[in-house]
């Protein structure tokens, strides 16, 4: 299980007053040279679908192509069998205060600003994600702008600020982001009330790379984009049909074997279920930490790599290892592996991926009784898909589990279809909070087959 209190459920409590909140102010964030006036002419958002509407548009930047066709100050796009963008003269020098050490530390820096991008799904929220190299010594940020149905414009917000190692910075999220009609939360922005009609219509990505001054170290981004979507209000979903039989040979890892781990990345236990699934799928894939990389570890704790991604998911704002693109970050620094945070429409979608040979990480939340088989409701929670048995039910890795052996799971597929795809339930008291709307992590090589290809193809995902 996730936190006590999921990011969802604060989300739901908390957007009627944060609609009133002042404006973001950009004193906290580091230089960064910030492209002024208007936002440029949106790229072409292909063909529109044909009904039902969509609604979840993906848009990710990896193609050579790709990166340098957004405006570079500093930074340069890199060719070869992965492309990326990496600093090359910067244009900046910048003193950065970390909140979570009070350590000020000064930084050469670049940017890469994409092109906008028109969404086909005029959005309540977007969630950034990124697969980037960053060697000690360097880390970078990601920042989202975008133009409103109501023709004005957000201002830059900080999706995040992230390295791979945690020598240099602590990677962290950053609260109190709003401009009166939208808001940060964690990892998402989301607009206040949805209610209102408001939506975004288009957005631009910002990266910023840092690096120490005077070496030529640099980061290296091989994926950015974000997930736009708007998930209608429900408490139900239709059912949809089964369509195979399949299970995927996913390496199982408990969570609660950890509890009381580590109480700096959040105490173990029920606090570690998006590592813990995180760390299956990446060995599902045949990658893991090496001995040296695991020598920080306590010895006498067993499945050491699951500690491991505890700390190297762990956002320090929020407090926690739940930060869904930090997941998604964490999984790509491993050699050749992709990663990004979506949304998928029903379990046929995720039938898709695993006639395809690709798991699922899943976010859901529901009461006991909802799940049944599961013993235990949670507020928040991640799960692993790995299959699906002969009548249709779900094979899961559920890491809140008492052992190793005890994590797969088979859950009635109607239940698991409405508690992850539901965007409101009612919680225990009675109180209507959110769900996530179909929150997924997909993690897969970076050179797929053709029918993995075509499955990622098939959501926007290339």
């Amino acid at each position: 299980m996730a936190r006590p209190t999921s990011r969802r459920t604060v989300l739901s409590a908390a957007i009627a007053a944060a609609a009133g909140a002042g404006a973001l102010s950009s004193s906290s964030m580091p230089a960064a040279a910030a492209p002024g006036g208007t936002l440029s002419k949106p790229e072409s958002a292909g063909p529109a679908r044909r009904t039902p509407a969509p609604t979840v548009d993906n848009r990710f930047w990896t193609s050579y192509a790709d990166w340098r066709f957004g405006t570079a100050a500093g930074t340069r796009a890199v060719p070869g069998s992965r492309p990326g963008l990496v600093l090359a003269g910067p244009v900046g020098r910048t003193d950065y205060t970390d909140p979570h050490t009070g350590r000020t530390t000064a930084w050469e820096y670049g940017t890469w600003t994409s092109p906008v991008h028109l969404s086909r799904v005029p959005a309540t929220e977007v969630i950034a994600s990124w697969n980037a190299h960053t060697p000690a010594g360097t880390w970078l940020q990601v920042e989202l702008r975008g133009n409103y149905s109501d023709a004005t414009s957000t201002p830059w917000f900080v999706m995040g600020r992230w390295a791979a190692g945690d020598g240099d910075i602590r990677r962290t999220s950053l609260d109190d982001q709003t401009d009166g009609k939208a808001s940060i939360w964690t990892d998402t922005f989301s607009i206040d009330d949805a209610s209102s009609g408001l939506r975004l219509n288009s957005y631009q990505l910002r990266l910023t790379l840092y690096r120490k001054p005077g070496t030529k170290l640099t980061p290296t981004v091989r994926r950015l984009g974000a997930m736009a979507s708007d998930i209608p209000d429900r408490f139900t979903v239709p059912a949809s049909k089964p369509g195979i039989v399949r299970e995927l040979p996913v390496p199982r890892y408990s969570q609660n074997t950890h509890v009381g781990q580590y109480p700096e990345y959040d105490n173990g236990g029920e606090a570690w279920c998006s590592p813990t699934s995180s760390q299956m799928i990446i060995e599902y894939w045949g990658r893991k930490p090496t001995p040296a990389e695991l020598s920080w570890v306590n010895p006498a704790f067993a499945d050491p790599q699951v500690c491991h991604a505890a700390r190297f998911t762990f956002d320090h704002q929020y407090d926690g290892c739940g930060n869904w693109p930090f997941n998604a970050a964490y999984a790509a620094t491993y050699p050749d592996m992709s990663a990004v945070v979506t949304r998928l429409s029903s379990l046929t979608d995720l039938e898709s991926l695993i006639r395809a040979g690709i798991p699922a990480i899943t976010s859901q939340s529901f009461l006991k009784e909802e799940l049944t088989g599961a013993g235990y409701g949670t507020s928040g929670h991640l799960m692993t898909v790995v299959g699906f048995a002969a009548d249709g039910d779900v094979i899961a890795n559920d890491p809140a589990s008492p052992s190793n052996e005890a994590v797969r799971r088979i859950y009635k597929r109607a239940e698991w279809e409405t508690i992850w795809l539901r965007t409101k339930r009612y919680n225990a008291t009675g109180k209507v909070v959110s769900g996530t709307g179909g929150v997924c992590y997909l993690y897969w090589p970076a050179a797929p087959t053709a029918a993995q290809r075509r499955a990622l193809a098939a959501f926007g995902i290339r």
